[in-house]
């Protein structure tokens, strides 16, 4: 049996590793476009690897795909999150959860992850093939053909992991194949607002805000950093997914709304009206659990004195200030993506594929893997956990 694996990413060794392990007398070959495998499994979670995300109902786990997510169910009923942890463990390498549920080696290295899969791969004899740009896939009687270098190879199966691409052109490749193909766009990206004083506040960060994008109703809650060039954290790059097509058709010229607290406006004035006697400064005291910095932003933008007292406050300037607090509006123009999780949505669309065996419909002997497929998660480990899902299926039944 020979197998292509197209791809030395997250997926692309978990495929070639599984199918590796399921027949050892596999011929199994990875082969790499760049110099490099594993690149971006290095600098994920500032180089400690978020490799999953703590979320074992899957029910709850598919809520975290944009896209992508209700087909995956079938693939997460055989490899979820459970089965990842064990999986890692089994080879050596033992997982730990943090706070907000992502989850990294006990070495916080990328390293551990990227020793384990070349370690593997070398004891298993899987042939690791660098700077090898496929040129061409063809059917071929049993088999695929690849072409590389204008040399044609046969294989009996092809796993397509390639990776996602931001250009459609990216994926010319495969179009001979008659795929239907999202065209893709990027996914996880930060805010930009240009010369908005915003930016001026840049470090600070609020751990729990409810963003969303001005017209829609769809909401996330997390942490917001504020920087130089506007706005990250995750409750940015959750919505940044939730929304990737729709800013895309505007240039990422938009409105962005922030509730700086995360509570309802009822639940606000409740807070006021237990200021009514108050004497303190309003500039001086607040009792919103906000930076310094940030409080005197936001009465600056509403034209508070800063010689204002709580008890004093006219019904019209307490509006201001809670309409500020939980429905502040920004400007967006343009987006910077985040280097470290770069993730594009679009890709091989979904009914193409049997999401059960990651077989294509079209052709048995080509499967696929990770990011080249119509699938994106949020920012916290959970693109990993789709790669490791569709590349164990993938390389599991390559090889049935």
């Amino acid at each position: 049996m020979m197998i292509a694996v197209i791809g030395g990413g997250a997926a692309g060794f978990m495929a070639a590793i599984t199918a590796k392990e399921l027949d050892s007398n596999a011929n199994v070959t990875i082969f790499e476009k760049t110099e490099k495998v594993l690149s971006k499994v290095k600098i994920s979670g500032g180089g400690r690897c978020n490799v999953t995300n703590a979320t074992f109902n899957i029910s709850q786990l598919i809520k975290n795909y944009p896209r992508g997510g209700r087909k995956l169910r079938k693939s997460f009923n055989l490899f979820n999150t459970n089965h990842t942890v064990k999986w890692f463990e089994n080879r050596g390498v033992k997982l730990k959860k943090e706070a907000d549920n992502r989850m990294f080696p006990l070495s916080n290295k990328s390293q551990t992850i990227i020793d384990l899969f070349l370690n593997r791969a070398n004891k298993l004899n899987i042939t690791i093939s660098l700077k090898s740009k496929i040129d061409a896939i063809n059917h071929f009687n049993n088999g695929i053909n690849i072409i590389i270098d204008k040399k044609k190879l046969f294989f009996n199966k092809v796993i397509i992991a390639s990776g996602g691409s931001s250009k459609l052109k990216g994926l010319d490749w495969l179009k001979q194949l008659n795929y239907n193909i999202i065209a893709p766009v990027p996914s996880l990206f930060t805010f930009n607002m240009p010369k908005n004083p915003i930016t001026k506040l840049m470090g600070v960060s609020m751990p729990n805000v409810i963003s969303s994008i001005k017209g829609s109703n769809i909401k996330q809650a997390g942490s917001l950093l504020i920087t130089h060039w506007g706005m990250s954290g995750p409750a940015i790059l959750k919505l940044s997914a939730f929304h990737a097509q729709e800013l895309a058709k505007v240039n990422y010229n938009f409105t962005t709304q922030i509730n700086w607290l995360g509570i309802s406006e009822i639940e606000l004035r409740k807070k006021f009206s237990k200021l009514k006697l108050n004497k303190k400064l309003v500039y001086k005291e607040n009792y919103f659990q906000i930076p310094k910095r940030l409080w005197h932003y936001i009465l600056t933008k509403v034209n508070i004195s800063n010689k204002q007292i709580y008890s004093e406050l006219s019904k019209k300037n307490i509006n201001k200030i809670i309409n500020t607090l939980v429905n502040d509006e920004f400007k967006v123009s343009g987006k910077t993506t985040f280097k470290e999780e770069f993730v594009t949505c679009g890709g091989i669309d979904l009914s193409e594929i049997d999401m059960l065996t990651m077989e294509s419909k079209k052709n048995k002997n080509i499967l696929f893997a990770g990011e080249i497929l119509n699938i994106d998660g949020v920012t916290g480990g959970f693109n990993f956990q789709a790669a490791w899902t569709t590349g164990y299926l993938a390389g599991k039944n390559s090889v049935l």
